[in-house]
């Protein structure tokens, strides 16, 4: 059993919150999300405020912070193997109580359909709010370029900011 080692990132005035599955090894090595060198996520989150992309973990946080993003994952601790989402298992979800009483969150984003599984089983049931699932920005997501991933991330998350 890995338990997430990594604290949300919010504050009072988060509009939306963004949810992934569980932090890969690379991320887990690192202490923060998206570690992994080829996820595409923070090229995403700068690009639709068309800022540079953050390089450490203060420039990420700060970026999300003045756009008004919280960040954090669905799962708190599970069984995995490396970094595969098809391995996961023994989930248990965090409690997003936390951010959801702290901020005003507008709309839920999940970044890919393994996270809105979980969202789906675990979280929704007990907070009674959906997601909105967006395209993964893990480079398993091949079929989606940056470009693309940034025009759909973008046109769905700017009208809740």
């Amino acid at each position: 059993m890995i338990v997430h080692p990594i604290e949300p990132i919010y504050y009072k005035d988060s509009k939306i919150l963004i949810l992934g599955s569980f932090p890969s090894v690379k991320s887990r090595e690192e202490g923060f999300f998206y570690g992994h060198k080829q996820n595409r996520f923070w090229k995403v989150i700068s690009g639709i405020f068309e800022e540079d992309e953050p390089k450490t973990i203060e420039e990420k946080k700060s970026l999300l912070l003045r756009n008004r993003i919280a960040l954090w994952d669905v799962i708190q601790s599970c069984d995995i193997v490396g970094s595969s989402d098809s391995s996961i298992s023994n989930v248990v979800p965090n409690d997003l109580s936390r951010i959801l009483s702290a901020a005003d969150i507008r709309a839920i984003f999940v970044n890919g359909k393994t996270a809105l599984k979980y969202f789906n089983r675990y979280t929704e049931p007990l907070i009674k709010r959906p997601a909105i699932c967006l395209p993964s920005t893990s480079p398993a997501n091949a079929a989606w370029s940056l470009e693309k991933l940034l025009e759909v991330w973008k046109c769905r998350v700017i009208p809740f900011l």
